[in-house]
């Protein structure tokens, strides 16, 4: 799985940073329960309207850290497919972790973002 290590920024440089973008509905409530791949879905459209409001998009994005309420390696891997895949071309540093539980019910993905704006 290739991997991308480190991302550098041009100065001046503004600095976007979200909160984990969870899979929620626009109800607040927990997407596509027991699907990591689905509920990978959702983190990430909330993600783009996050970035969004900020002025910002996918390929501003330098970095992001996965979080996968799970111990198999397998699920961590179908969480990171859906999220490579939205961010296409654009190899952005990430790390990918498995955790013991989530702040909402039945949430199973969480991604965190910075990115940078010139």
């Amino acid at each position: 799985m290739p991997y991308a290590y480190a991302a550098r920024t041009q100065q001046p440089s503004r600095l976007v940073f979200t909160a984990g973008a969870c899979p929620l509905d626009e109800a607040g409530a927990t997407v596509a329960v027991g699907d990591i791949a689905g509920q990978a879905e959702q983190v990430m459209l909330n993600l783009r309207a996050a970035l969004h409001a900020a002025g910002a998009n996918l390929p501003d994005v330098v970095k992001t850290t996965v979080y996968v309420a799970s111990n198999a390696r397998a699920d961590l891997v179908t969480a990171w497919d859906v999220v490579s895949r939205h961010f296409g071309d654009h190899d952005v540093p990430s790390t990918l972790l498995g955790v013991a539980v989530l702040g909402y019910p039945d949430q199973l993905v969480e991604v965190e973002a910075i990115a940078a704006l010139q």
